[in-house]
């Protein structure tokens, strides 16, 4: 911001014109140089910008644009005096008898120049012996310039106007709006019959360009969250295409005077509403910005939020963006009904189209959808007159039983994408499909999404109709069609829950479950669809974040999916969701990776035992994180937590032990160990360093070991739990703390031989999985059992990963699930033999 003369500080700005003026008159007098006059006007354009702000707070919309239209007419106004003082002198002729005119053109001309918009000025003249006007001319134009103003200008003769506007749609397109500033009136007279001319040449080519123009804009600027204000979907330029083909065609000043037929009054006050809020949205981003701009940046939200009187919170940003959207489609609606009624009769539809058009015998909406479900056997648009019928239509206050059944048939239809983009397009979504009124045009700030939740779903179907992938539609075509139908709403629903305070997969699997059951969807899909939405963001997070080589990631995602039809269809769900993201967000790298995770996956569909596994352990997980004591633990330590490789730590112990062991183990600097021996004696020994376990185990053979469990923690550690099946005497409990103090000291020891394991009492399954073999051993028990078997797989550097010990009418039925590191597997004849006795 400058500094503001305190003489002129809270000044109204018509007194601060009027001492400008005097200032001009004054240097005029003075026969002052062009420059010094140009700094006046310079230092009066900066202390203006300067208080826009102020200005902008006490307008409207429009009004604040005409404001500063009529603020820049001033300025050009003194310029054509200054200029024309310069000229003549003393002998200043009468403005009419000067054969120059200044025209402002395009938006300028329509009083809609926004802050830091280019002034296009037209100098229109005719070359007169002794008037001079081309000096005059280049006189008016220095000092403009002199000024900074941004000015884009023309300069024509009254006969080239109409050569010239056969040269470019644009130029004529700026022409038949343009707007008398200065001058003579003699000169406008002119200008105005020559526009007449140009307006009533060639209009259906100018029809057919416009048309053409506005295709080109909106493929390259669609509805995202960045919307562009002027020449994307349902910006300025689709309103000013209703005003340029309404001047051509009926010569009318502005869209509401158009004859009644074309722009219903009613339609005209909810058009009129967005445009006056999308006015005050532009002035506010050129002001914020400090410059021209026409794309509404989502850094630059808080501030032009602020500006139009929001609160600085989240919640109030995302209801400025929401009214943004909202208001954009508003004028896409209206643009497209009037611009069919305005040049039906100058165009002929494209065949390529597809459209479908009112029927005559239509009575309620219901009769509309079902023409919908007749039509969407291929891609179709509703034309702007059935928009328009739709829009009108009768309906029921909410949906009944004939519209649920309707919208249920609609999804068993190949286009169904066709049938939803139309319903948006007519702003019926809210109404056809409940469980989305609240996210439609809800933003989603999240630095991934580049669009509204609901045209974020639309996009999401479309792609799920459209698949491009082989691999994947081969997928989508082995589904029967109640599952397409169930998927197609998946898709549709699956953010529905957004912008809730509770996790939005939750909600959205309820909104899906209650809005499937009215539309009588089967309850084993309903289920499938609940898991899917509950799930739909896990499998892009797992292949693109997590190690999907490593079996415990693989089995923790399968547990989700337990046959290949939910596989399949969390596939195909992934694919059309990242497809709808945006362009680019689903690439050659990431549906690598993403198909890989889905083979990985399939191939162990057939582990029931160990998925169901890793279910209990992830519902262990979820309650953990709800565990007031876990979440006072820093991210790091929780992650840490949530990482440890063990099943067994989940399964076996409730959330108060868990979290009590890993407390533990965050204190451990090399071993910790406990014993407890009120009802029968427990050791736990959490440690870092080596640990001699079998010397433990058969020092402490003469107690009967009833369950041991062993669990990889985290940066190195591990947990041991050993429970015997007696207590010992408290001299005792001395003897036992000096063996785990030697067991950490002691590499080697003497265990006693075991010679009653016979061959087939030993079962090895090195395909248990990827990451672990299996060793399971039925045998009489004995005294040493244990510490035998240990010492064995300490001699061969076999790591046990967890080990259950069970123990029954003098039998033992003993898992051990071992790391697979080449040692297990390609020794096992050697552990059969060395268990055996055989070596």
């Amino acid at each position: 911001m400058g500094i503001i003369p305190k003489n002129l500080l809270n000044k109204p700005m018509e007194s601060i014109l009027d001492t400008v003026k005097a200032q001009i008159e004054e240097l005029l007098y003075n026969n002052a140089a062009d420059f010094e006059i140009a700094k006046v006007l310079k230092k009066d354009i900066k202390i203006y910008f300067d208080t826009l702000e102020e200005t902008f707070a006490t307008s409207g919309g429009k009004d604040f644009l005409v404001k500063h239209t009529k603020k820049i007419d001033s300025i050009l106004k003194l310029v054509y005096k200054v200029a024309a003082r310069n000229m003549f002198g003393d002998y200043l002729p009468m403005k009419n008898s000067i054969p120059l005119g200044l025209i402002a053109l395009g938006s300028y001309g329509r009083e809609q120049l926004c802050v830091h918009s280019d002034i296009d000025l037209m100098l229109v003249y005719k070359d007169i012996p002794g008037y001079n006007v081309k000096e005059m001319i280049e006189k008016i134009l220095y000092i403009l310039w002199d000024t900074g103003l941004k000015l884009g200008h023309r300069v024509h003769t009254i006969d080239d106007l109409y050569h010239v506007s056969q040269t470019d749609i644009t130029i004529k397109t700026a022409l038949i709006e343009s707007r008398m500033i200065e001058g003579s009136t003699f000169i406008w007279t002119e200008t105005q019959n020559a526009i007449t001319q140009i307006r009533h040449d060639n209009i259906e080519e100018f029809i057919r360009l416009k048309l053409e123009e506005q295709e080109i804009k909106h493929t390259k600027f669609p509805l995202t969250m960045e919307p562009n204000l002027k020449e994307g979907v349902g910006g300025f330029r689709d309103a000013n295409l209703v005003f340029w083909i309404g001047k051509i065609l009926y010569n009318v000043g502005n869209i509401k005077n158009l004859p009644s037929d074309i722009v219903d009054e009613k339609e005209y006050k909810a058009f009129r509403i967005a445009l006056e809020f999308l006015f005050r949205v532009r002035s506010a981003l050129h002001l914020v910005a400090k410059k021209k701009e026409d794309k509404l940046r989502l850094d630059l939200i808080p501030s032009i939020a602020s500006l139009l009187g929001y609160d600085t919170s989240k919640k109030a940003h995302m209801r400025f963006a929401k009214k943004v959207t909202e208001s954009l489609k508003t004028i896409r609606l209206y643009s497209i009904i009037w611009l069919d009624a305005l040049t039906r009769g100058y165009k002929v539809d494209d065949a390529n189209q597809n459209y479908i058009y009112p029927r005559e015998d239509t009575q309620d909406l219901n009769d509309i959808l079902i023409q919908f479900r007749e039509h969407a056997d291929k891609p179709f648009r509703a034309h702007p007159t059935l928009l328009q019928q739709l829009i009108n239509i009768n309906r029921p206050e909410r949906l009944d039983e004939t519209l649920y059944e309707t919208i249920r048939t609609l999804l068993y239809q190949p286009n169904c994408y066709s049938i939803f983009r139309t319903l948006s397009h007519a702003n019926l979504l809210r109404y056809t499909l409940p469980p989305i009124k609240k996210v439609v045009d809800l933003p989603q700030f999240d630095g991934y999404h580049q669009y509204a939740v609901d045209i974020h779903s639309l996009n999401c179907l479309y792609h799920l109709e459209h698949i491009e992938d082989d691999f994947i539609q081969n997928l989508w075509k082995t589904l029967d069609s109640d599952k397409k139908a169930m998927l197609k709403l998946v898709v549709f629903l699956h953010d529905a829950g957004k912008g809730r305070k509770a996790d939005h997969h939750f909600v959205g699997a309820s909104l899906f479950k209650i809005f499937a059951h009215k539309i009588q969807i089967e309850d084993s899909l309903i289920k499938m669809g609940e898991t899917l939405i509950m799930y739909h963001t896990l499998m892009s997070k797992v292949a693109q974040r997590e190690d999907i080589y490593n079996e415990t990631v693989i089995l923790s995602f399968a547990s989700h999916f337990k046959t290949q039809k939910l596989l399949d269809m969390i596939y195909i769900l992934t694919y059309a969701d990242m497809n709808g993201v945006g362009p680019g967000t689903y690439n050659s790298f990431n549906a690598k990776l993403i198909k890989t995770l889905y083979k990985q996956s399939l191939d162990v569909l057939g582990q029931t035992s160990m998925i169901n596994q890793v279910e209990k352990r992830l519902k262990k997980e979820l309650t953990l994180k709800r565990n007031s004591e876990f979440k006072e633990l820093s991210k790091a330590k929780q992650k840490k937590i949530l990482q440890i490789p063990s099943n067994l730590l989940f399964l076996r112990y409730d959330t108060k032990r868990i979290l009590a062991v890993t407390k533990k183990a965050f204190e451990t600097q090399t071993y910790e160990f406990a014993i407890n021996n009120e009802k029968y004696l427990t050791i736990e020994i959490i440690r870092r360093e080596a640990f001699n376990l079998s010397y433990l185990l058969a020092k402490l053979s003469h107690l009967d070991v009833v369950n041991m469990d062993i669990c990889k923690l985290f940066d190195d550690l591990k947990y041991f739990k050993i429970d015997f099946s007696q207590t010992v005497s408290e001299e005792e409990i001395g003897f036992i703390e000096e063996m785990i103090y030697n067991a950490f000291k002691t590499l080697q020891s003497t265990v006693p031989q075991i010679h009653h394991i016979h061959p087939n009492e030993i079962e090895i399954d090195c395909e248990h999985s990827k990451t672990y073999a299996v060793m399971n051993l039925h045998c009489k028990d004995q005294k040493g059992l244990l510490a035998y078997v240990i010492n064995i797989f300490d001699e061969l550097e076999i790591d046990i990963a967890t080990a259950k010990i069970h123990t029954l009418k003098s039998r033992v039925s003993d898992m051990f699930l071992i790391q697979k590191n080449g040692k297990f597997c390609h020794n096992v004849d050697t552990i059969i033999d060395k268990l055996t006795g055989k070596k």
